[in-house]
């Protein structure tokens, strides 16, 4: 049985608000929690629970020395974008930690980069079930021309809140 924790909700929330503020909100709150990802200018696009796409505007404070998305700008991406899906899928007691992040640049980028991340009903149902666990979420980043200029696998874990004193 799903038990949606307060992030959770909010999305649901800001899912039924028009789309031009929706996005917008949650990625204000956001932002503001990650503030790594609040520099960078990441941006949620969409998200059904289930699955979210993340944008990372080709913005000057994001670039490398050629002009395009910094190679640590698009890990940070995929590690929002999955670690995103999979904040909001754990019980309130429940706190997440990225374990593994693999990246092979393959391509040079170009433009904006997009990661769409998603999750499979048996890891979610996992991260329900199991007090401890851990999942590699999938996740797909392209650019502004179509391809995928990085392979991604974000291997994230999750184990019991400590109670704070």
């Amino acid at each position: 049985m799903h038990h949606p924790n307060k992030f959770h909700r909010f999305v649901s929330f800001a899912n039924t608000l028009p789309h031009w503020l929706g996005p917008r909100l949650m990625g204000m709150v956001f932002r503001h929690k990650v503030k790594l990802a609040g520099t960078t200018g990441i941006q949620i696009l969409s998200t059904d629970c289930r699955q979210a796409t993340f944008r990372q505007k080709n913005v000057r404070r994001a670039q490398n020395h050629i002009g395009s998305v910094h190679a640590a700008a698009s890990a940070l991406l995929a590690e929002s974008c999955t670690g995103f899906i999979v904040g909001i899928n754990l019980p309130e007691d429940k706190l997440p930690l990225i374990k593994r992040m693999d990246l092979h640049y393959v391509k040079r980028a170009s433009g904006h980069m997009t990661a769409k991340a998603s999750l499979t009903e048996q890891q979610m149902r996992l991260m329900q079930e199991q007090e401890k666990g851990e999942c590699s979420v999938k996740v797909i980043i392209t650019d502004a021309t179509g391809i995928e200029p990085v392979i991604c696998e974000m291997v994230w874990a999750w184990v019991p809140k400590k109670p704070r004193e």
